[in-house]
């Protein structure tokens, strides 16, 4: 399901919530090289991407993981592994992963915004998105596989809107070609129950380091720490002059 737009106007312009997507896209361009160099894509992913094997010490030292026709991701020891958690919230995967990703930020982001002020959103934008490593470190301790993405941190923002305005609707899209206006709760909630239930199998413990390639567990954090923490950053005045907009 792939959210296009919800009925609820701003009170002002979304300033963080446009740089944020701005940052993500030089990041993507400048030093992602846009997906276009593989060996440049790679080497980001690599580098900066969040391996927890690497923060917890449990993955082997020199373990490679191929990460595409003749490169592999190295296992290693750097000093800039103690800071992937956030790095790695502004690095993508691929142009579908970028762009689905920078659509449900804006279409969920803005609002919180709106309800927080620019300073306390961007501050939670970034502490769920260290919930979000944490829970995938917690699940995976020991995976040798790079993550990356900001869908983390947009989980946490999505918990957000569910506390904050659950009854606004919305149209969502569902492929191949159904389009509905549905409340944005029930969206929500059953994405959440969907990750869920992906990410039963990573809790196996046969083979716990193999994954499907996608942090599940990091959605599942963030989620939960945008519902949990999400009246801490709100602003009551600007929550109470948004409600006459509904």
């Amino acid at each position: 399901m792939i959210p296009l737009s919800d009925d609820h106007r701003t009170l002002r312009a979304p300033v963080m919530t446009y740089a944020i997507i701005t940052v993500n896209l030089l990041v993507w361009i400048l030093v992602q090289g846009a997906g276009f160099n593989e060996g440049q894509l790679a080497a980001s992913v690599c580098n900066l991407g969040l391996v927890p094997g690497e923060l917890t010490h449990l993955a082997r030292l020199g373990t490679a993981i191929p990460l595409g026709d003749g490169m592999a991701c190295v296992v290693d020891n750097e000093r800039i592994n103690i800071l992937t958690p956030v790095i790695s919230l502004f690095l993508h995967g691929g142009w579908m992963h970028l762009l689905g990703n920078m659509l449900y930020f804006w279409v969920f982001g803005n609002n919180i915004e709106d309800s927080m002020g620019s300073g306390r959103f961007l501050l939670f934008y970034l502490i769920c998105g260290l919930a979000a490593a944490a829970a995938h470190i917690l699940v995976q301790p020991g995976s040798p596989v790079p993550t990356v993405g900001a869908s983390g941190a947009i989980s946490g923002i999505m918990g957000a809107y569910l506390i904050l305005d659950p009854n606004v609707r919305g149209r969502m899209y569902f492929p191949p070609i159904f389009l509905f206006r549905i409340r944005a709760w029930l969206v929500l909630i059953l994405w959440f129950l969907l990750q869920l239930v992906s990410g039963l199998p990573e809790l196996t413990t046969i083979r716990p380091e193999v994954s499907s390639g996608i942090a599940i567990w990091a959605h599942v954090g963030g989620f939960i720490a945008g519902v949990v923490l999400v009246k801490v950053f709100e602003n009551p005045r600007l929550v109470a002059r948004r409600s006459v907009l509904v």
